[in-house]
């Protein structure tokens, strides 16, 4: 039994495919500019999630369901 081209083409796919894969770290900024772009994230990340809190927006907890 024979594949032809049928290999060559599945290679070609997966090089294709697997090229565009993985996390660069090309986007410009040092370290220590980046390690200052993801503490200013964190911050508002966590005043966003206390100013929820504060407002009794919390819907995580499931609520008062019962089993029956």
């Amino acid at each position: 039994m024979t594949r032809g081209n049928q290999r060559d083409r599945d290679r070609e796919r997966a090089q294709a495919r697997s090229g565009n894969k993985g996390k660069t770290k090309d986007d410009g900024l040092t370290p220590e500019q980046r390690r200052e772009r993801d503490a200013k994230a964190l911050q508002e990340k966590a005043a966003k999630k206390a100013a929820q809190a504060a407002t009794g927006g919390n819907n995580a907890g499931g609520g008062n369901k019962t089993k029956k």
